[in-house]
């Protein structure tokens, strides 16, 4: 069985917190032991990035429970009827984080959106960050982060960008292509287009997934 003992006594503490929160959110849908697995899994793959310590067991929380809601809609079904669809590129810096912030905007309630990356960077591209929030939409908050099996096959549609082969498929998985440039490296002024392209995107995926817009 997988533990926490190996760690530094604080990330311990906080692992265990989280841990007790997902394990009360989660109690229909996962066992102590998936949780404590997911939970290191997630740790172990922040941690070597991660610019200050303290902050990983709360991205790695984050990252659980998103694997988690997966897991449950895998063996429950979409109980709910929203659409989810989950944005891929290679850092999970830019394109996949401003089209996972214009859908969670656009959509409100209506739709689930999860992004990942095939090689998650370790930041979120502070010029996507400045170009979202000319529009009023913060992603400050996001982080790059992998994808995982079990993300990709609770989603409804999965969008790649620019991954090619390093992109997750499985069989019977809808899939769209958005052929868009990356913004990394980019200026705010190179930025801008790039970013109202994926807004243009993502209001047509959600007219063709039949959500309603909420802004």
């Amino acid at each position: 069985m997988s533990t926490y003992e190996h760690l530094e006594i604080d990330q311990q503490l906080a692992l265990r917190e989280a841990h007790s929160r997902l394990a009360r959110e989660f109690n229909d849908t996962a066992t102590d032991e998936t949780i404590r697995t997911f939970l290191l899994s997630s740790y172990e793959q922040f941690i070597p990035r991660a610019s200050f310590a303290d902050y990983v067991p709360l991205l790695a929380e984050r990252h659980t429970r998103q694997q988690l809601q997966a897991l449950h809609k895998i063996e429950h079904g979409n109980e709910d009827h929203k659409p989810v669809v989950l944005f891929v590129c290679v850092h999970n810096a830019g394109r996949s984080q401003m089209a996972l912030g214009f859908l969670s905007h656009h959509a409100g309630t209506g739709a689930l959106g999860w992004s990942a990356g095939s090689q998650p960077a370790d930041l979120v591209n502070p010029v996507a960050i400045e170009a979202m929030a000319e529009r009023g939409i913060d992603i400050s908050e996001e982080f790059p982060k992998p994808w995982t099996d079990e993300i990709v096959q609770a989603a409804d549609v999965v969008v790649t960008m620019g991954c090619g082969d390093e992109c997750p498929y499985f069989p019977g998985k809808t899939y769209v292509d958005w052929a868009l440039d990356d913004p990394k490296g980019l200026g705010i002024e190179a930025v801008r287009p790039i970013r109202d392209e994926v807004e243009q995107r993502v209001l047509d995926l959600l007219r063709q997934l039949g959500v309603s817009t909420v802004s």
